[in-house]
């Protein structure tokens, strides 16, 4: 079986940024796979759970609702493993076109003062957020972003190679 393409980033050397996941053909369209990693992936803790269901709906509802990118967005939610969230928006941008909006989101978290959709007929777990801790790892997020907006890392996926056996079997070197 072949590995999807998430699994093709080495994720011992990627640090946090904005990334293009992946660019798919949607009927006449294009839509990009945009992947917002705020966590150095096995390297330092993961996002809070209750943090990262926060950040998600406060972002999610900032996205949808911003005036110049609303039609844009497709999905907005959490990476399984807690580093990061994927973008899902309409189009083919790079990083730095998004980056702005990106920080934009992420700074709104700091202007929240409730979790919207946080009640049991919007939420599927309302209980489980934390708005303090969502508002720490989104102010530390806005800020890495800034110090570090001219460097290319940020930006650009650290790859793999793969090398193929005759047998077809993988080997990798990262």
């Amino acid at each position: 079986m072949e590995l999807i393409q998430s699994f093709s980033v080495d994720h011992t050397a990627i640090v946090p940024g904005i990334f293009i996941s992946r660019v798919d053909q949607v009927g006449s369209g294009i839509a990009t796979t945009y992947d917002i990693r705020l966590k150095k992936p096995n390297r330092e803790p993961v996002i809070d759970v209750a943090a990262m269901h926060s950040l998600e709906h406060i972002i999610a509802t900032f996205l949808r609702n911003d005036p110049d990118w609303k039609d844009e967005v497709i999905y907005w939610g959490p990476m399984g493993c807690l580093t990061g969230f994927y973008l899902i928006l309409k189009g083919n941008r790079s990083p730095q076109e998004i980056y702005e909006l990106i920080v934009r989101a992420f700074q709104s978290v700091n202007d929240a003062e409730d979790v919207p959709g946080a009640t049991p007929e919007n939420c599927g777990h309302y209980l489980m957020h934390n708005l303090a801790m969502a508002k720490w790892y989104a102010a530390a997020f806005t800020d890495y972003l800034e110090a570090n907006s001219g460097k290319s890392e940020i930006f650009e996926y650290p790859r793999t190679e793969r090398l193929v056996t005759d047998a077809g079997q993988h080997f990798y070197d990262s």
